[in-house]
């Protein structure tokens, strides 16, 4: 069992590397590309969720980082599930999940990319 949390841990540290994976895998098994990408984006998404969390903690010398990356993530699934009452009425609770999924994916490599900036500045500035 202790592959399995090395395994997980070595993934979140480097979190694009389950996206590249799962996509060479999939279109090497000749599945529909479309499919495949986003397939390898939610995955991705949760190794980034836990990646990101600890690089604002390490940046930032806090241990809030998860809880402020949730508390964005439920006021973000409260505005579009606000924004699909309004338009159809009433909420469609996969689109909802779906698109809060995806868009976090986006905003946690941006994040990512970001904070390791950040965090290499501090690294060497420290160091000098």
């Amino acid at each position: 069992m202790t592959w399995l949390r090395d395994s997980f841990v070595l993934l979140s540290v480097i979190p694009f590397v389950p996206f590249v994976l799962i996509y060479f895998i999939g279109t090497a098994l000749k599945k529909d590309r479309r499919k495949v990408f986003f397939l390898a984006m939610d995955v991705t998404t949760l190794f980034l969720l836990l990646s990101v969390s600890a690089l604002f903690n390490l940046t930032f010398d806090s241990r809030f980082g998860f809880f402020l990356i949730l508390l964005f993530v439920l006021i973000f699934a409260g505005l579009i599930g606000g924004a699909q009452t309004r338009l159809k009425g009433k909420v469609d609770g996969k689109r909802l999940f779906r698109a809060v999924w995806r868009s976090c994916f986006f905003l946690m490599s941006v994040s990512f990319v970001l904070f390791t900036i950040v965090g290499l500045i501090k690294y060497i500035s420290q160091a000098m």
